[in-house]
């Protein structure tokens, strides 16, 4: 089997799905994703094959009989590779490649091939190779076939004749020296991207003072079509599963002085390995450090409410489960169920309805998220030197003025102000601030 495990590539590789679960098969919904995520891979899925199970068989996940018809499909369609969209041991791997004869790939391995074709940047690239070895470090035992003794037993056997002189010594296995390979590799990768997190961390605290929005959602709901409509940010767009991996951070002002910054992020999906969520944690901390969160809602995807307990459930898992959240009801312009929409608007009654792609709703999007900019409003009277001109421009940018007179050297300004804004107009050192009606 070691051939099989050359590679765990699928691009352009016929492939059967399996899914085994333990409830009646409801068509082929159980396998739509997993459909989405092959062929976002590169595959050509030729045959799905569901499964009710009781219970987990401990060598081969569906059990013996139907391992053996599923090598028989493999034989029908020609097939080069069987995706599971369960989780498998290494052992249970092993065992049914022994049996089909062709490579087998869990659903982490195949979200981990995804991000492995995605990712462009040099961050990118160490974050998906540390979650692959991550993946792979305790699976080494189970799911290579040359794990055999390299032993220094003598210059009389192949292996000492191999071994030379100072290599010959009690010998060790294959094994151990894969798993302290793949071990520096990761202390390495680490230690690396410990680097780029601190350059990230600093680039982050440059920001502070400044309102941060960050894109949430699931995988292909629209964020970075939203993000180049919003800010001309020129992200790539793409029909297809974690399009894009890489953050970008843009300027964007909704309303007159309410400048913020606003990020995108990679896209969630439904059992995210958790290989993943920690090695992206960095580029998650845009999330981590948002004053408000767009979770951005694919209202014609058949599997919404799914969609939207996955992406709650990792936001919670990265700390993030507070975070004041907008939600922003996406695709309306192709929604097929107006039942389902309305189910959505009632569940949320705040959120805004749009079509990044067309442009629809965007206005709304702007009031609102200019609302949650400035919070609630206050009416202020602000006294301050005629000479300190910052306040009175900060207070035509970001509020209203309403009234001012001229008092020697001192100007009293009344003006109605966002509460979030406080903090900045007392940063410019006014003589006063009273607070007349909040």
């Amino acid at each position: 089997m070691e051939k099989l495990r050359q590679t765990l590539r699928v691009r352009k590789e016929r492939a059967i799905l399996v899914a085994a679960v333990f409830r009646a098969p409801s068509g082929t919904d159980d396998l739509a994703e997993l459909t989405a995520l092959a062929e976002s891979a590169g595959a050509v899925v030729v045959d799905i094959f569901q499964q009710k199970i009781r219970k987990i068989n401990p060598a081969t996940y569906i059990g013996k009989g139907k391992t053996n018809e599923l090598a028989d499909r493999v034989k029908r369609f020609k097939a080069d590779v069987v995706i599971f969209n369960n989780n498998l041991s290494p052992a249970q791997i092993r065992e049914i490649e022994e049996i089909v004869k062709v490579k087998v790939l869990d659903r982490s391995e195949l979200i981990l091939d995804i991000f492995a074709t995605r990712a462009k940047t040099r961050q990118a690239k160490l974050q998906v190779e540390l979650a692959q070895l991550e993946y792979t470090y305790p699976r080494l035992a189970r799911m290579w076939s040359h794990l055999d003794s390299i032993a220094g037993a003598g210059g009389a056997t192949a292996a000492g004749a191999v071994g030379g002189i100072g290599t010959r010594g009690t010998g060790e296995q294959q094994l151990e020296i894969d798993r302290r390979l793949v071990s520096k590799r990761i202390t390495e990768l680490k230690r690396e991207l410990v680097n780029i997190d601190k350059r990230r961390i600093r680039e982050i605290n440059t920001r502070k003072g400044l309102f941060k929005i960050c894109l949430v959602g699931y995988t292909n709901t629209g964020k970075s079509t939203l993000l180049n409509t919003l800010t001309d940010a020129g992200v790539l767009v793409e029909d297809r599963l974690f399009a894009t991996l890489d953050t970008r951070t843009r300027k964007w002002t909704p309303r007159r002085g309410a400048d913020v910054l606003i990020s995108d992020t990679v896209g969630f999906v439904r059992n995210l390995p958790h290989q993943l969520i920690a090695s992206f944690k960095a580029t998650l901390e845009e999330a981590v450090n948002a004053d408000l969160l767009l979770h951005i809602i694919d209202v014609a995807s058949p599997d919404t409410l799914k969609q939207i307990e996955s992406v709650n459930g990792v936001l919670k898992e990265i700390g993030c489960g507070k975070k004041p959240i907008l939600e922003v009801l996406n695709k309306v312009d192709i929604v097929r169920k107006i039942s389902n929409l309305e189910m959505l608007q009632t569940l949320f009654p705040d959120a805004i309805c749009i079509s990044a792609k067309t442009g629809y709703g965007l206005e709304e999007l702007n009031e609102a998220v200019a609302t949650r900019y400035k919070g609630t409003e206050l009416l202020l009277r602000v006294a301050s030197s005629q000479s300190n001109g910052k306040v009175q421009s900060f207070l035509r940018a970001h509020g209203q003025i309403l009234n001012e007179q001229y008092q020697g050297s001192s100007v009293l300004i009344d003006a109605k102000l966002g509460r979030n804004q406080l903090p900045d107009l007392k940063r410019l050192h006014p003589e006063t601030i009273e607070i007349i009606d909040a």
